[in-house]
């Protein structure tokens, strides 16, 4: 027999070492390290019982699972699941990774840089963040003409030059690109978590992905719900370093055998935790799921956080207590799991973690209800969301099933064809007064949508557990154009990028002191947006501008105090107005944005003019590679 101390949760580890060998010791003539009960001695007998610190354990008991490693603190039943079941590997399952580009830069996008109408784009599943049942995958992937870019980066410079260059694509397994299937972040500290992966999708070497045979549903919510349990994580944990979850591990590691009644179960349990893991993602912006933002997200129903948080932990508890059984754990072994699975767990909604391929703003604090807000009023503003769903003239469509491809648009986006909030060319300003006032229309919006409560009668909604009673969305934005002057756009620039690419889509070009910003619409950039910039915004500025210039110029001194400083300030605003106006007509004729470039390269040109410093030096930086 081999001994093992486990001291993992141990403060002092020191003190509890001396501690554990001490017993130990004590304990060498008789029955090995014992623990006095003390009760037992108050009743006048004397019992002793092993301390749970303390391990003994055939060396060949660790044959049975797969590397062999030194998984001692489990039961001699937990290790024999390896011989018992099948491996997640077999004729009806299999588990593999997929494509490496080599230059993410190049190929991949988040999906709101693509306008809908470019065609050549797959959603590409590249692991993210610990979230068990559901994730949103935000990245395409170019894959114009079946991928003939990606695989040419391969053949042309391995035929030409019988090497190939580092940044080559590496293509593995593209038999299963397109078929659904469930996929997981290889690295979290999370824990692992499998989730719904939708048809129509390439997966990555960072996001493996596992499929069965003939792409059975029910099959594979089964899987999903049965990888997402404790007992399977369990299993993975036995094989491998905390945080790690290879391809190679989840295939070794052991499925039990699955009845019609089962699966059906299984399956049912699984269908339900993703629909309500959706559901929470219908009030995040940047999902395909959205549909309102939080402070507004209640009048359509179905959404109350708490609820919904409560229901996943007891999904979870259920499909944990189905699993223990298929796979025969004890209630000790169950108790392993629970301690061996420790703080996230498959369960946990909230987990998070410097996740693969994530960055600080996948970590960012949840949006709090008035920055959401805000950012929907700007987007109905611009056009790209429906404030109909807000007031009841338009119904939300039905929930997708889990492996339904990805939609081009959100539910919560205005659909084509469809009018929206406000007519323009894709340029809103700051400018009190102006037509295209940003900041009134912003107002406009939360007027539209505070005329009616649900489905548009007037009435508010109900009060939600966990969210304050939102009749009047006005009343959680005060001073509008103050937070589009000084917050908006560093809010939504975090909000608006996900594994480490970075695309705003509203951006705010300013005067050099910021008294006089242009929005313009990302998805709306054409080759003539700064023409049309500098024809019907600022020549019009400029001469409105001037016309009070000259009027206060004439009334010589007669001018009060006052009209001198509004004077002075005028004559400022008309003079970085003109410099805003050169700046964008030096620019204008060698303007072409594309959007198959996304928005970091087609911003980078005009970086003098954004005021954000960490935005402005990210186009600097990219700007200067560009011209090299």
């Amino acid at each position: 027999m081999s001994l093992f101390l486990r001291l993992l949760s141990e403060a002092d580890k020191a003190a509890a070492l001396g501690e554990v060998c001490g017993r130990y010791r004590a304990g060498e003539a008789g029955q090995g390290p014992v623990v006095s009960d003390q009760r037992s001695e108050i009743s006048g007998r004397r019992t002793e019982k092993r301390d749970p610190r303390v391990f003994e354990v055939a060396p060949d008991a660790f044959d049975t699972v797969p590397g062999k490693p030194f998984a001692y603190w489990i039961s001699d039943n937990v290790r024999s699941a390896f011989a018992k079941f099948p491996p997640l590997q077999t004729d009806s399952r299999v588990a593999v990774i997929g494509a490496s580009t080599k230059d993410d830069g190049r190929f991949l996008r988040l999906y709101w840089e693509i306008i809908s109408t470019d065609e050549g784009y797959n959603s590409f599943a590249k692991g993210g963040n610990f979230s068990p049942f559901f994730s949103d995958i935000h990245l395409v992937i170019r894959w114009q003409n079946n991928g003939i870019e990606a695989k040419r980066f391969v053949s042309d410079y391995r035929s030409a030059h019988g090497w190939s260059p580092h940044w080559k694509a590496e293509l593995h397994n593209p038999d299963f690109y397109f078929r659904p299937g469930l996929t997981w972040p290889r690295r979290t500290q999370g824990g692992l978590s499998l989730h719904a992966m939708p048809a129509g999708c390439i997966f990555a070497d960072k996001g493996p992905a596992a499929f069965v045979a003939n792409d059975d549903t029910n099959a594979l919510l089964a899987l999903l719900a049965l990888t997402n349990s404790r007992a399977f994580g369990l299993l993975v944990s036995l094989q491998m370093a905390f945080g790690s979850y290879e391809v190679g591990v989840i295939q070794k590691t052991p499925v039990p055998h699955l009845s019609a009644e089962h699966q059906a179960t299984l399956a049912a349990l699984a269908c339900r935790a993703w629909s309500l893991k959706r559901t929470l993602d219908t009030s995040e912006e940047t999902s395909h799921a959205f549909l309102l933002p939080a402070a507004l997200r209640h009048r359509l129903g179905d959404y109350d956080p708490p609820a919904i948080e409560a229901e996943l932990a007891r999904l979870q508890a259920e499909i944990d207590a189905i699993a223990f059984d298929l796979y025969g754990f004890s209630p000790a072994d169950r108790a392993a799991a629970q301690a061996s699975q420790g703080g996230a767990t498959p369960g946990d909604t909230a987990a998070s973690a410097a996740d693969d391929d994530q960055d600080e703003e996948d970590q960012a604090a949840p949006i709090d209800q008035s920055a959401g807000l805000l950012s929907w009023a700007v987007g109905v503003a611009f056009g790209r969301f429906d404030w109909r769903l807000a007031t009841g003239e338009r119904a939300a469509p039905p929930e997708p099933e889990p492996f339904d491809p990805l939609p081009a648009k959100s539910p919560g986006m205005l659909p084509d064809g469809a009018t929206p909030f406000h007519t323009h060319a894709g340029i809103l300003v700051d400018d009190p007064g102006h037509p295209q006032d940003l900041a009134r229309l912003v107002e406009g919006v939360l007027e539209t949508v505070c005329a009616t409560g649900q489905s548009g009668t007037g009435e508010a909604s109900a009060p939600i557990d966990g969210l304050p009673r939102v009749s009047d969305p006005r009343s959680l934005l005060t001073d509008t154009r103050r937070r589009l002057h000084r917050e908006f756009f560093a809010f939504h620039l975090q909000r608006y990028s996900k594994s480490r690419r970075k695309a705003p889509i509203y951006w705010p070009l300013s005067t050099a002191a910021g008294g006089y910003t242009l929005w313009l619409y990302y998805p709306s950039l054409t080759s003539q947006t700064l023409y049309t910039a500098v024809n019907d915004f600022i020549e019009p500025k400029l001469s409105q501008i001037g016309a009070e210039v000259t009027a206060l110029r004439t009334q010589g001194t007669a001018r009060t105090r006052d009209d001198e400083k509004r004077f002075a300030a005028l004559q400022a605003l008309h003079w970085e107005l003109s410099e805003l106006r050169d700046t964008l007509l030096q620019l204008a004729p060698g303007y072409q944005p594309h959007h198959d470039d996304g928005v970091q390269i087609s911003a980078a040109p005009l970086w003098p003019l954004f005021r954000h410093k960490p935005w402005q030096k990210v186009l600097k930086d990219t700007w200067a590679k560009l011209e090299k």
